[in-house]
């Protein structure tokens, strides 16, 4: 089967970076689906792990964690999908990604496929919206019923990115007052379309900015980009015992002590850590995707697909990553379709 990989992990700019493979067609396991591939989409954590490093594989790695496609065949221990069934997920992070014909995942950590969506609208979803669904309402935690929300606040930093784009939208429907950040004319449309009640910009001072829309403390922080640049401005702005939750990595580890005076609650965000440790609670990517999947028929939740490519092969794969590594993607950006 056709498949997407790296040898190197080499500049986009290279045509060695992703390369395209003929690969042998898995066999589902035990809780497995082998699911065949109509759509992906690219995520900043797709650039991360193919950017550059000295070492090299001896097999192609395949890379790709947003998926939206057919079930082909199932493992004997599967009960919640058939073939035949559309679905749409994340997978996981031990096992090989998505850029390929056919793709072996756990069920258990699998939706059905949101009815009112085609295959691209429905990959452009999982990946940030387990992420958003996860840090708002398991480490921020969130209630999920409206009239427990009432009167309270959320500052989502970077609201129009991948993850933004979603947790707006899922803070909104839960009954928070939403203050998103964005820094451009339409970023800040976007995130307005998709839930935020004010936005702000985070080139300038938070507080001041808080202050004049009327909410100048915050009750929860979900901070989704550049944590070092934001950290002080966060814990000034919280309001005594609130949360804060982090998706980034953290490369000069902040200044944690900020934290006592007001007895702050910092949370971290993982989508893989449920798979990858294959935790009790494993199951919950499964129900947090087929709750949203009716979120989405009921028209509550949009999409956040902002563009296409086709066909999915190592060149527009390639177009993908340079677009998302810019850092200035609104939404989310689809491949759809491998060549015959």
């Amino acid at each position: 089967m056709k498949a997407i990989g790296l040898y190197r992990y080499l500049p986009i700019e290279d045509p060695e970076s992703l390369i395209d493979r003929e690969i042998e067609t898995p066999v589902p396991g035990a809780h497995q689906l082998l699911v065949r591939v109509k759509a992906i989409a690219v995520n900043p954590v797709d650039v991360k792990t193919r950017g550059r490093k000295a070492q090299a594989e001896s097999t192609p790695r395949i890379l790709g964690w947003d998926v939206a496609g057919i079930v082909e065949a199932v493992g004997p221990d599967c009960a919640l999908f058939r073939p035949g069934d559309a679905v749409y997920y994340a997978g996981d992070w031990l096992h090989p990604g998505a850029y390929s014909e056919l793709h072996l995942v756990d069920e258990r950590i699998v939706g059905r496929k949101p009815d009112r969506l085609n295959f691209a609208e429905a990959a452009a979803l999982p990946l940030t919206t387990i992420t958003a669904w996860e840090g708002l309402f398991d480490r921020l935690l969130i209630a999920q019923q409206a009239d427990k929300n009432r009167g309270k606040s959320i500052l989502i930093i970077n609201a129009a990115g991948g993850v933004g784009s979603i947790a707006t939208q899922l803070a909104y429907w839960a009954g928070l007052t939403v203050i998103g950040t964005a820094s451009r004319p339409a970023s800040m449309q976007w995130a307005r379309e998709h839930g935020a009640d004010y936005i702000i910009d985070h080139r300038q001072s938070l507080a001041l900015q808080l202050q004049q829309s009327g909410y100048p403390t915050i009750d929860s922080i979900l901070c989704l980009k550049n944590v070092a640049q934001h950290w002080d401005k966060m814990v000034e702005v919280i309001t005594p015992q609130g949360k804060i939750c982090l998706i980034d990595d953290v490369s000069s580890p902040p200044d944690t002590s900020l934290l006592h005076a007001k007895s702050l609650t910092l949370a971290f965000e993982n989508i893989f850590t449920r798979p990858n440790y294959q935790t009790a609670d494993v199951l919950t990517h499964h129900y947090i995707l087929s709750k949203v999947a009716e979120l989405v028929d009921a028209g509550v939740i949009q999409s956040t697909l902002t563009e296409r490519l086709s066909p999915i092969t190592a060149s527009t794969l390639r177009q993908a990553h340079a677009k998302v590594e810019t850092g200035k993607m609104i939404g989310k950006l689809v491949l759809e379709q491998f060549p015959d």
